[in-house]
């Protein structure tokens, strides 16, 4: 019996799914179908810039998983963009990653997903935006309402 397939975390669901080359009508093109958790590993190595053992901690998953899953997308994309074909991103074997987070003066308990609220623009709590007292700064100080 094959070993289940280990959930991989994602901090990022992309809005726009598919891609495909210019002055091609999509009739005459192939595709490459692109999983979430590929895209994912992508987006940490490639654009986040970390190293691969922070990647694989964030999707909790091995570095040679990690690996696995970054070869697997870069092949695909090299052959998308090499031969001309549409990319499809879809599907895979993830779950989104979320933080929690506590408003200082309302003390509510909220989830947002990795990577949707950067921790730099995080000012005011989005459900009491910072007015349990008259709309002072949180009571934590920094001017922050997490």
């Amino acid at each position: 019996m094959p070993r289940p397939i280990k959930w991989r975390k994602v901090g990022f669901i992309p809005e726009a799914n598919y891609f495909k080359p210019a002055g091609i009508p999509m009739r005459d093109l192939e595709e490459v179908s692109l999983s979430i958790e590929e895209l994912e590993a992508v987006r940490l190595k490639d654009q986040e810039g970390l190293q691969q053992e922070e990647c694989a901690q964030r999707m909790g998953i091995s570095r040679p998983t990690f690996h696995r899953v970054l070869g697997s997308a870069r092949s695909k994309l090299a052959d998308a963009l090499t031969n001309g074909k549409a990319i499809r991103i879809e599907g895979g074997d993830f779950e989104i990653d979320r933080r929690r987070f506590r408003c200082g003066w309302d003390e509510d308990e909220l989830e947002s997903p990795v990577g949707e609220i950067p921790d730099e623009e995080i000012r005011v709590c989005f459900m009491c935006r910072g007015s349990g007292a008259g709309g002072q700064r949180c009571r934590r100080g920094h001017g922050h309402g997490w």
